[in-house]
């Protein structure tokens, strides 16, 4: 089952979903924070941590059932006319809408965090929860919210990697448990940093608009689509995995800049 773990794409697919996990999390973390401070103070860690080993069994189940539908790989439907041909499958379907799905809520979230940060935060503070109880279901709410795009991305990442479709699984599963033991243990410090340097989590927003772009063109390939007698091709993972990288290089430098202009260790251009 870990023969996928000898291979390179596999270590690189992995690091990189476990950042992403971590980054889109981060609204997760708040969320959570926030339902579990509405508790006495000896509750608030418990709610906290139970309600992320929830978050957690809810994403792997999610991840079993979406790998199940992207299985149905045979065609149910075939649509031919003089300018297209294809073959509509059920892993078509779920790579497509959630391609869709991605590029929606990637764009309706970067909107939302420049135009009105604050927004969801001010709802969930309005809810009332008095209980453990109720601070843990609030909390598996959120998370099923936030798993859907969390989900979508994993397999954006990791659709096509190794030879069998659990190996793919694998990834995803593990990267899920990775991500959510480190924010269960670095809650806090996470948060820190994504508050001091947001870009951050504007940047992992845009990469699911990458990602969705590329479950989209996924979908079209593996449905065999032609249009206007070209067939689509599918997009060489190693061309998302440069672009994250080359982006996340770039924000870096960009903030060890910001602080050494803060810090004042930027030399005169007149000395």
């Amino acid at each position: 089952m870990f023969e996928i773990l000898t291979s390179a794409d596999a270590w690189v697919a992995l690091l990189t979903l476990t950042f992403l996990e971590i980054v889109l999390g981060i609204d997760n973390i708040v969320f959570i924070s926030i339902a579990a401070n509405k508790l006495p103070p000896k509750d608030q860690r418990k709610a906290t941590n139970f309600g992320l080993l929830l978050a957690m069994v809810q994403r792997i189940i999610l991840l079993f059932a979406v790998t199940f539908l992207i299985g149905l790989k045979i065609p149910f439907y075939y649509i031919n006319t003089s300018w297209i041909s294809i073959g509509i499958s059920g892993q078509a379907l779920i790579l497509f809408f959630g391609g869709i799905f991605l590029l929606y809520k990637s764009t309706s979230e970067i909107h939302e965090k420049v135009e009105m940060p604050e927004h969801d935060e001010e709802v969930l503070k309005s809810k009332n929860i008095t209980s453990l109880t109720k601070a843990i279901v609030q909390i598996v709410i959120i998370d099923f919210i936030f798993s859907i795009d969390s989900i979508l991305t994993a397999v954006g990442m990791t659709n096509g990697i190794g030879e069998k479709p659990m190996d793919a699984l694998v990834l995803m599963v593990i990267a899920v448990v990775i991500s959510i033991i480190i924010m269960m243990v670095f809650a806090n410090s996470i948060r820190i940093f994504i508050n001091n340097h947001p870009s951050m989590q504007i940047l992992a927003l845009s990469f699911l608009i990458l990602i969705g772009f590329m479950l989209i063109v996924e979908a079209a390939h593996l449905s065999h689509a032609r249009i206007f007698n070209q067939e689509i091709g599918a997009i060489p993972k190693g061309y998302l995995y440069f672009a994250i990288a080359f982006s996340l290089l770039v924000e870096f430098l960009n903030m060890k800049m910001r602080k050494k202009i803060e810090t004042g260790d930027v030399p005169d251009e007149d000395t």
